[in-house]
This record gives C-alpha cells, sequence and structure tokens, in this order.
C-alpha cells in the first residue's frame, strides 16, 4: 500500500510540473501576441490619422470617377471605329500547297514485312 502511495504522489506531481510548463509556455505566447497586437493597433491609428486628410476631397474623386466611368463606353465605340479603318490586313496570296521535303516514306510497312510495289 505504502509503493502505490508513492507512486501516486509522484504522478500527481508529474501531472502539475506538466500542467506548470504547459501555462508557462502558453503565458509567454500569448505575452508575444500581446506585443504584436499592440504594434498592430499603433499601425491602424496612423493609417487613420494619414486617411482623415483624404477625407474632405473623396467626394470630388468619386463624382469625377462616375464622369469618367460614364464616359468609358463612347470612348470605346470611338476607339473601335478608328481601330477598324487603320488595322493593315495583307492581301491573300495564293501558294500552291508543296510538302516541305517531298514525298514521305513510311517505313511501317516495310518492318512488318508488306512491300507494296
Amino acid at each position: 500500500m505504502n509503493t502505490l502511495v508513492t507512486l501516486s504522489v509522484i504522478a500527481i506531481t508529474l501531472l502539475i510540473a506538466g500542467l506548470a510548463f504547459f501555462l508557462y509556455v502558453l503565458g509567454s505566447q500569448l505575452g508575444r501576441v500581446a506585443t504584436l497586437l499592440e504594434e498592430c493597433a499603433q499601425l491602424v491609428w496612423k493609417i487613420k490619422s494619414d486617411t482623415e486628410a483624404i477625407g474632405p476631397g473623396l467626394q470630388s474623386i468619386n463624382s469625377t470617377g462616375g464622369v469618367v466611368a460614364g464616359a468609358l463606353p463612347l470612348l470605346y465605340g470611338f476607339a473601335e471605329d478608328i481601330v477598324t479603318g487603320a488595322t493593315y490586313e495583307p492581301e491573300p496570296e495564293n501558294y500552291e500547297h508543296q510538302p516541305a521535303m517531298g514525298s514521305r516514306r513510311n517505313r511501317l510497312m516495310e518492318a512488318v514485312g508488306y512491300d507494296p510495289e
């Protein structure tokens, strides 16, 4: 009975030591994540302060973009008309089809013993 109690105490001690190590590692990793999140938050606030200067002119930018987007179909039509008249198309020349190396020999039939001649 004495051995069983000793082994139980050792097992519980190892379990508590393992949990303590796990909590230490987890705490250190959460500390690093918290540091990185704090740096990210500072960057986000910096971006927000930089974009506040754009706010007043944003309405003008959006209206100009709408005008340009409305004009694109008309400009596209004009560009197609210009390109259609300016595209060079060479006149087709009539060439007789001739093989590049004359008549071809097929040795496959000779390989199986067939000679058509």
